[in-house]
């Protein structure tokens, strides 16, 4: 796949993030979802998207939902995966990223 494949579908509530030099998408579904409320250490879907509303979330937030994301896309990754992964833009980016597939996940485009 070319750097200028679109990858994402934001209708479809998918991101795209560039890993270790490839576009990979990104979806929230609801087993993803169901994954990513079990990885979560304490509280709830709803305090993760206020932890971010309020720029109060912590790395592992972001690497949780990152990780749900793949699962969601389709991708079968190693558990430490994202741990080596080279992200490109960083923890900058990949923190956007995560922002906006809890956003996808419960809104239609132009709602956000």
């Amino acid at each position: 796949m070319s750097r200028s494949d679109p990858v994402e579908n934001p209708w479809a509530g998918e991101v795209s993030l560039r890993i270790d030099g490839r576009d990979l998408r990104l979806k929230l579904t609801l087993g993803a979802l169901a994954e990513l409320e079990q990885a979560l250490e304490a509280g709830s879907l709803v305090e993760l998207v206020e932890r971010f509303e309020n720029g109060r979330f912590a790395t592992a937030d972001v690497l949780a939902l990152l990780r749900a994301g793949l699962r969601g896309g389709g991708h079968d990754l190693p558990a430490d995966f994202l741990e080596q992964a080279d992200i490109e833009g960083g923890p900058v980016l990949a923190a956007r990223k995560a922002a906006e597939l809890l956003v996808r996940a419960f809104s239609l485009p132009g709602e956000a």
